[in-house]
């Protein structure tokens, strides 16, 4: 027979294995994680992306899926992870033109910096200098002294207002004091086209978009922006070595939540992509893709953001330049 005490038991021990059972069924990851991408597959950005996102998914025990929402200049896929629920379900891959230039460029926009919270910066690409055969230098300094001799007759392309192939080049200008004309695109692949038929002149942008064309020499390599040279070009100086100390074009790709997400999964995350990114297998790839893996934890990324929102605001104000 059973005393009400053993009725008082038998329940509380029944709730706590509905409990559990509740507390399994909330473990995170229990479902597919989604990447959102504010670029088209391709480039630096994706690129980063799936370096990180098939062994994360391995590591996880879900997969992590990448979901590619370009256009409005990142705005569409920061909006929609704006809004997202913060439960590590749905989050943002950043670029960093987006994530510091956008505050500076756009006086409306679908989401702030404060709508995110730094996971980890997952890769880095830095920039080339290139320009058609039809320009005559051999170098960096001949093209500096060559624009400044004949200003406004160059023409730079720019994947779009307010990339960093745009802000980066103003940036040129303002430090070699030339005048070039800003032919901006959608995208690297109609800029280089326009640039490999000599209608544009001048291109700085992420290696893997020209490298091909630097080696059979459809296109000049002048220099790396860089503190280092570029393995798959190693016949470029950077612009330290060609004359231009102090010019360096990085592009970073990393990896945010939306604000409110639970601190656990944050570490979990973090803790993830630190160990995915640290192994030759993931290194390799990144080079063969054009990009290096540059792990950082939150708090690092975090300061990132903050010194290059500031840089990149001072370069747009005084380049005048807007987004549309």
């Amino acid at each position: 027979m059973r005393t009400p005490w053993n009725r008082s038991l038998l329940a509380a021990l029944a709730g706590l294995v509905l409990a559990g059972t509740a507390m399994a069924q909330d473990a995170w990851p229990s479902r597919p994680v989604t990447f959102i991408v504010p670029n088209p597959p391709g480039g630096v950005v994706d690129t980063s992306a799936r370096l990180a996102a098939d062994p994360l998914g391995k590591l996880l025990g879900q997969p992590v899926v990448i979901d590619n929402r370009g256009g409005a200049s990142g705005n569409v896929a920061y909006g929609h992870v704006a809004r997202a629920k913060p439960d590590g379900y749905t989050l943002l891959i950043s670029y960093s033109a987006y994530h510091t230039g956008n505050p500076a460029l756009m006086a409306k926009m679908p989401w702030e910096q404060s709508d995110f919270v730094p996971v980890a910066l997952l890769a880095v690409g830095t920039n080339v200098i290139t320009v058609h055969p039809s320009v005559p230098v051999k170098n960096l300094k001949e093209l500096i002294a060559y624009a400044k001799a004949n200003p406004g007759k160059l023409n730079y392309a720019s994947q779009g207002n307010g990339s960093l192939s745009h802000m980066g080049t103003e940036l040129f200008k303002q430090m070699t004091g030339t005048d070039i004309v800003h032919v901006p695109y959608k995208g690297s692949g109609a800029a280089i086209q326009d640039v490999l038929g000599g209608q544009v002149q001048l291109f700085i942008t992420t290696p893997p978009s020209v490298m091909g064309h630097v080696q059979n020499g459809k296109l000049k390599g002048l220099a790396i922006a860089s503190k280092s040279r570029y393995s798959e070009l190693p016949e470029l100086p950077t612009t330290a070595e060609a004359g231009l100390p102090g010019f360096e074009l990085e592009a970073w790709v990393g990896l945010f939540a939306p604000k409110g997400t639970p601190q656990a999964v944050i570490d979990q995350l973090t803790a993830g992509l630190k160990q995915v990114l640290d192994t030759p297998e993931a290194k390799a790839r990144a080079k063969q893709t054009g990009v290096e893996i540059r792990y950082l934890p939150p708090a690092q990324l975090d300061a990132l953001v903050k010194k290059e929102t500031e840089y990149w605001g001072k370069v747009i104000k005084s380049a005048g330049i807007r987004s549309d």
